[in-house]
Parts: structure tokens; sequence; C-alpha cells
């Protein structure tokens, strides 16, 4: 009961920054910069959803992978719920897909890499976990594969030039999909920042795990 009490907050952000990048990514970055069409590789939610690794790795780290994973599930639950009346329904089935996948991934490569360095158990799990939720989420949500979920905005329709520049057009979602994953690459070494400031704040339990 008092590790729940004590894991709410993780639990409360979470929830927020799910249901906020679902909501953001539907809607595409507008304005061109150094001649590339925003709109074609990047939506709103690229810049929040990263938030979430950071969550999870400073659960990680205070309570072990146990009560990480049991907030990645509160998490996942409520955000669901919510996402569905904030979002089109296919849309919160891909999140709440990947988000999941993505978190335990990033959960197991934290726990076996805390040891290490301060910044490799954080840097690499989030990476490798952002690589994997972006593939699952843009594919669910926007792959003609996976019609049988929910039919496509008109938004996510017709095609674009990989990153805004490559002069070889691939399916818009595709395009996003790989201008997000290079968001989530930069956001997640600036999210070192954070986590470097906090880590002597947050000082691990003698309840949490050393290894999954």
């Amino acid at each position: 009961m008092q590790m729940l009490r004590h894991t709410l907050p993780y639990v409360a952000l979470m929830t927020l920054v799910v249901v906020a990048s679902n909501f953001l990514v539907q809607f595409p970055v507008p304005g061109t910069i150094f001649g590339i069409n925003l709109a074609d590789i990047l939506t709103y939610g690229a810049f929040i959803y990263p938030v979430s690794f950071l969550i999870t790795d400073l659960t990680n780290r205070q309570f072990g992978p146990a009560a990480a994973r049991r907030v990645v599930a509160a998490g996942f639950a409520v955000a669901v719920i919510l996402s569905i009346a904030a979002s089109t329904h296919r849309i919160a089935i891909a999140s709440g897909s990947a988000y999941l996948v993505g978190q335990l991934l990033d959960i197991t490569l934290f726990n076996r890499l805390r040891r290490s360095s301060w910044w490799k158990a954080p840097l690499v799990s989030t990476l490798l976990g952002s690589a994997l939720d972006t593939v699952i989420f843009f594919s669910l949500a926007f792959a003609a594969a996976f019609v049988f979920l929910g039919p496509n905005d008109d938004f996510a329709l017709g095609t674009a030039p990989i990153l805004g520049v490559v002069a070889y057009d691939i399916p818009r979602w595709m395009s996003w999909a790989i201008g997000d994953f290079t968001v989530k690459l930069l956001i997640g070494f600036c999210m070192l920042l954070p986590y470097g400031a906090v880590i002597s704040l947050v000082k691990p339990m003698p309840a949490a795990e050393p290894t999954a």
C-alpha cells in the first residue's frame, strides 16, 4: 500500500503524457524550415511522448522494475480509456499497444544496465524502447494492412518525401514515423539532463530489484 501511494504521482504523470501525445499526434506541425514542409514529417505528439520514458526510468531507479511495470500497467489502463475519448479508436489501440511493448522493453533494458554509467541505462533503454514504440504505433495507426482497426483520416493519406528532403516519396505515415523517431532521438539525449539533475534526489529504495 505504501509503495502504491509513492508511485501515484508517476501514474498521474504517465497518464497525462500518454493522453496528451495521443491527442496531439493527430495534428501535423505546420510551416516550413530550410524548405522542408514540417507537416510531412512531424506531428506535435513527437515532442511530448518521449517524456514517458523519463517517468518510467525514474520509477525503475527508485522502486525497481516490478513497481515500474505497475506504473506502466496503470498508466496504460487509464490512458487507453481516456484516449478513446480524445482520439480515434484506431489511434487509441495503436498507442496502447506501442506504449505497452515499448515501455516494457525500456524497463528490461534499464534494469540490466542500471549498474553501468549513470547515463547508459536511461539512454539505451529510451532509444531502443522509442524505436520499437514508433514502429508499432505508426504501423497500427496508419498502415493499410491494419485498416480493419479503423479507417485512416484524410490527414494521414497521400505520400511525402522522406524527412521532407529526400526526393523519393513514401506513404505520409512512414515519413511521419521517420521524423517522429528523429525527434525522439534528440529528445532522448535531452532527457538525460533532467534525469541527471534528479538522480541525486531519487535514491533507490531498499526494495528496488537489481535484476529483471
